[in-house]
């Protein structure tokens, strides 16, 4: 075991972030966001027909956030994307589209 002290990480050898971590993630516009639920919305139908009413959920978020102005419920979205993960076995569309939406949205 070592005992050598590293100092300040920060310090004269400029290793480290200086405190200024920035994490540039741009959100996709709510038309693309609406554009991916409807083929997730899809792709339950076809693959996973117990889980489309959580697909019809993300869908009907998103569309009320088109309506109103307001940024759709993240809260309810998120739920509805882990129950679709949670019983999407993988290589499947239903899941690809899941993982894309939670990607986007930084959920």
């Amino acid at each position: 075991m070592s005992t050598y002290n590293f100092g300040n990480v920060n310090g004269p050898a400029n290793f480290g972030d200086h405190g200024q971590i920035q994490i540039n993630q741009s959100t996709p516009d709510l038309a693309t966001l609406m554009q991916v639920a409807d083929r997730l919305a899809e792709a339950l139908h076809a693959e996973y027909p117990g889980l489309v009413r959580s697909g019809e959920i993300i869908q009907g978020e998103l569309a009320l956030s088109a309506e109103d102005g307001l940024p759709p419920n993240r809260g309810k979205i998120r739920s509805a994307l882990e129950t679709i993960a949670i019983g999407a076995s993988a290589g499947t569309a239903s899941l690809t589209f899941t993982q894309q939406l939670l990607h986007a949205m930084g959920l």
